[in-house]
Parts: structure tokens; sequence; C-alpha cells
């Protein structure tokens, strides 16, 4: 993956082309600036670098919103990044010291002395450093100042890929459209998680069903629903029928995370998934008796079949 490399273990390379954000979810209009990047450093030969905060910027500078959940971990957006060609990911450590600091202080201190930068991509509309007082005229006059050359990714560059992280939250958890989220992320959501033991009453209806403690608590959890998602398991890709939601027809218990892994036998408790979800199938809802609920299933099996058969799932091209 692209290397996870924290600020104070980075390694000053003036030959390097960054640009600077938060890239939660590493959605479509992330990847107009990331693809500027990687152009430049291409022609200079240069390292790639993507610089990135932990936590997000919002828990210490707006607190009330830390309950907004976040569509990639740093795992997520490094494998993302190497997906895309990125060498180095460098992390931040987000504090309220660090928000302190004016947009100078940032790319004098931070950028140009600790990292290290012949070429820094920046948004056309993008602000930072204290109050949000930067601007590309601040990265502009500091780079004529330091030596390192500021390419603006204009407006029409972006063109319909301005779409945002908070758009595709509420696509995922308020309306569980995942097509819609697809289409702003340019991929499939996906879900990271270990499988640990449930009741197993799935076995006894004839779908049993792993159930999955997603590795980040701060995760986006899709709307209550089935699911017909991709199920990644040691590299290999299986199809899935994914319920979220409370079990009602068994009187709930709290909300679940369970998926039923079609034409699959392995062994995989303690072991950890990636969930890529394609479609949402239906609502949850409760059944009269268990033979109702079977005959459901059964048909979101075949609905799950049929939406999977023409939907291939997100390769990441450094798996092997």
């Amino acid at each position: 993956m692209a290397e996870i490399i924290f600020l104070n273990d980075v390694k000053r390379d003036l030959n390097t082309v960054l640009t600077v954000g938060t890239f939660d979810g590493v959605h479509a209009g992330h990847k107009v600036l990331i693809n500027k990047v990687l152009d430049v450093a291409e022609e200079k030969k240069a390292r790639s670098v993507i610089v990135t905060f932990d936590p997000h910027p919002r828990d210490i500078i707006n607190p009330g919103d830390a309950g907004i959940k976040l569509l990639s971990s740093l795992d997520e957006r490094s494998e993302m990044l190497t997906d895309l060609g990125v060498d180095e990911m460098v992390v931040i450590p987000f504090d309220r010291d660090f928000s302190l600091l004016t947009s100078e202080e940032f790319v004098r201190d931070i950028i140009w002395e600790k990292i290290g930068v012949s070429a820094f991509v920046i948004g056309y509309d993008h602000q930072f450093g204290r109050n949000r007082e930067g601007t590309i005229e601040t990265v502009q006059e500091l780079g004529r100042e330091l030596g390192f050359h500021t390419h603006v990714v204009s407006k029409q560059e972006v063109g319909d890929k301005t779409v945002s992280s908070t758009a595709i939250r509420k696509a995922i958890y308020e309306k569980g459209d995942m097509e819609l989220a697809a289409s702003l992320l340019d991929r499939f959501y996906i879900l990271n998680g270990t499988v640990v033991h449930g009741d197993k009453r799935g076995k006894k209806i004839g779908y049993p069903t792993a159930n999955i403690q997603p590795q980040n608590s701060q995760k986006v959890i899709p709307k209550d629903g089935v699911y017909a998602v991709w199920v990644r398991f040691e590299g290999e890709f299986y199809q899935g029928m994914m319920n979220i939601g409370q079990r009602p027809t068994f009187n709930g218990g709290g909300t679940v995370l369970e998926v039923h892994i079609l034409d699959f036998e392995k062994e995989i408790y303690g072991k950890d998934i990636q969930l890529q979800f394609v479609k949402r199938i239906r609502e949850e809802q409760h059944f009269d008796g268990i033979e109702n609920l079977k005959n459901q299933l059964r048909k979101d099996e075949k609905e799950v079949r049929d939406v999977l058969e023409n939907r291939s799932p997100n390769i990441a091209k450094h798996l092997k």
C-alpha cells in the first residue's frame, strides 16, 4: 500500500509533488487533485505524496460534530491511494495546537521544512490554516520565496466531479443508496470487518451468516436493510447477501451486521473480510414465521445473484 508515514517519521525530500487534504473516502472529486499530483510527479520524476490528517480536523475544531462517521479509515485511504499509484501518504496528527498554526507556518514549517516540496497542487477553492486564512495566493507567494511551483486545479478541470464526502455519507446512512454512493466514489463503498460469533440462527434455516464487527468504529454504516455485496476474503471475491438491522423476526437485540456468503463453506471465525456494497435490495422487515422468512431469503438470494452477475468488484491493483 501507499506507505503510511506519520509526520515525525517522514524523510525530507525536496523532489516531492504533493497535495493536502482530509480525502475522506478518496472520492471522484479528490481523484482530480490526486491525478494532477501523479501527472506532475511523473514529469518531474519526483515522489508523489498525499498529506492528510488524523483524527479528522472537524473532531478537534468542531467537537460537536464528532458523531459524524468516516467513509474511510487511514488503512483504507492508504489502500485506495496505492491503487491510484501514490508513493506515500503522510499523516499529520491533528490536535488543538496544530489547528492554531497559521497558513504560512503550515507551509513553511511543515510542508517545506519537514516534508519537502518542489510542486504543490491545490484546488481552486481550497482554504487552510488557522481560521481557514490560507488561500491559493498564500501558497503561490511562499512558493516564489522558497522555490517550489504551485499548480492550481481549476473549477473547469474538476467539472462534474465536485462531489462532497457529506453527500456520500448521506446517500449511505440516510438512504442506503449504494449505487449513488458508488457513482460519487468511482467505486463501491467498502467496509472492513472481523468475523465474530453470532447466535447461529441463520445456519438453522439454511442461510448461515457471518456476523461482522467493523474494524473501525468511526466508519459509516449503511441504512438498515438487505444488500447485494461483494465479499473479499484472502484475496478472493464471493457474492454475498448482507443484512443490517435489528432482526425483528427474532425480537431484535440491537443492530447487527451479518452476511450470508453464497457458495462458501470455509471456516472464517476471527478472520478479516472486506464488504463492497453494490445495491440495497429491500427494507428490513418482520415475518410471521420462519417459513415466510425463508421464502423471502430465497427471493433475496436470486436478486443478489442477478445484481452481482454484471457488477465486478473493486479490484485493488496491489492484490495478487
